[in-house]
């Protein structure tokens, strides 16, 4: 993260020398197909009163994002995935079980220096994740485990390297805000927090 908040600092300052590459204007539309990492903060919370310190893992799948632009430099992107998958695993018990989910996310984002060929750029939106196909094992092998789906607030950044005149290679990240309530046979336990940083590296093409 600290790495891409340099780059995205550096491309600032440098991107105003850069030659003319790839518009960014009102009416184009892109499209990303990229690889990302979901990566949930190190602490998701207690669930069962505070006795269960709940660790939820990361994963990595394909990813897709769409963006058309309203205005020169500002866009509306939709972040789309293949379903992720996480291992939940519980202090002193090990893995209690798994859970998939997708992470839809719509961001109005502005890039910078849209006509050079480094262009940061960061952005806000919502999310909405649905939390589906929950298994338990272990200690909790047996038991209906179910996690509500989740709204949430989005901060995107990231900075464009153009390929050619309709193309860029993009790094990336995302802080999303994910909780959700978890229940066990029906019985609720609590929230976990999720709260991930979701980063990779995609290749955009402009049309």
């Amino acid at each position: 993260m600290q790495k891409l908040l340099l780059s995205c600092a550096a491309a600032l300052i440098l991107g105003t020398a850069t030659l003319p590459a790839l518009a960014q204007t009102a009416g184009d539309w892109s499209l990303g197909i990229g690889i990302h990492t979901v990566d949930p903060k190190s602490d998701n919370g207690r669930l069962a009163g505070g006795t269960l310190d709940v660790d939820v893992d990361r994963d990595i799948k394909p990813s897709l994002t769409f963006e058309y632009f309203v205005r020169d430099n500002l866009g509306v992107e939709v972040l789309a995935a293949w379903p992720f998958d996480h291992d939940i695993n519980i202090s002193g018990l090990g893995r209690v079980g798994s859970t998939r989910q997708l992470p839809p996310t719509v961001s109005l984002q502005y890039h910078f220096n849209g006509q050079g060929r480094i262009a940061p750029f960061v952005g806000a939106g919502i999310n909405y994740t649905a939390f589906f196909s929950e298994d338990t094992t272990g200690a909790l092998a047996g038991s209906k485990l179910k996690l509500d789906d989740s709204w949430g607030l989005a901060a995107h950044a990231g900075v464009d390297f153009a390929v050619g005149q309709r193309g860029a290679i993009r790094i990336d990240a995302r802080w999303i805000d994910i909780d959700s309530d978890v229940a066990l046979d029906g019985a609720r336990l609590g929230t976990v927090a999720i709260d991930p940083i979701v980063y990779g590296a995609a290749y955009v093409m402009k049309f």
